[in-house]
């Protein structure tokens, strides 16, 4: 099954699911479920200004890749309803906001966070890249604030970066311009495979780690940046 494509396609509506991690391009792709921006081009293409229905599982990925699909669905001409199935996590929570309308059934999460990724060098490179985590957190905090209620201001969410913070749908609602709905019955989203829950997902550097062990064998660079 794909898990990226056009489905049940009419004459005024695509459906569109992000069910894998956000990836820069076909290299850094360990699944099928896993997508880059070149592929959101393609599609976007097929969809042709039709209405979006954009549905979302995805534990997050890629900064860079993440933030050029939100500018990619931010300017497409039809209109977006986005649809958290299990968990909008990282970068996957900025891609939702990309949405006219964001729906949360009661027991899906949005997940939100400091961005945070891995280079070598010397104190001085170190030092720098702390400056460039610092300034995505800058144009991640833009798009949270655009979408927040009224009287949730911005060293708010800052705070909530830091603290790494879960919400489910009810504790979305009170933050951001989401839509509750009843619970979803239907989504199984903490797996027995991938084990999302709070504890795991601060684990996931564990997982990150043998993933760019993996990159050094494949010859591909090992610069990450993921929120």
């Amino acid at each position: 099954m794909k898990f990226f494509e056009v489905k049940n396609k009419t004459e005024k509506s695509f459906d569109l699911y992000f069910y894998g991690d956000i990836v820069k391009d076909s290299l850094y792709k360990w699944t099928e479920e896993e997508k880059c921006p070149k592929e959101v081009t393609e599609l976007l293409e097929q969809a042709g200004g039709k209405d979006l229905n954009i549905f979302i599982n995805s534990d997050g990925g890629s900064v860079t890749a993440g933030l050029a699909i939100y500018h990619q669905l931010k300017r497409y001409a039809g209109k977006k309803t986005v649809y958290i199935d299990g968990i909008a996590a990282s970068i996957a929570s900025v891609i939702a906001f990309a949405g006219d309308n964001i729906i949360m059934p009661e027991n899906t999460y949005l997940m939100i966070h400091k961005p945070h990724g891995g280079i070598m060098g010397n104190a001085d490179d170190c030092r720098r890249y702390a400056d460039v985590l610092d300034g995505i957190e800058e144009i991640i905090l833009n798009i949270y604030e655009e979408n927040t209620k009224e009287g949730i201001n911005r060293e708010k969410i800052k705070e909530m970066l830091s603290a790494e913070t879960w919400l489910n749908g009810v504790q979305a609602a009170e933050v951001f311009n989401v839509e509750v709905t009843a619970e979803n019955k239907a989504v199984a989203y903490l797996t027995d495979e991938n084990k999302l829950s709070f504890e795991a997902h601060t684990k996931m550097d564990k997982l990150l780690k043998s993933k760019l062990e993996l990159i050094k064998i494949k010859g591909v660079k090992n610069e990450s940046t993921r929120v």
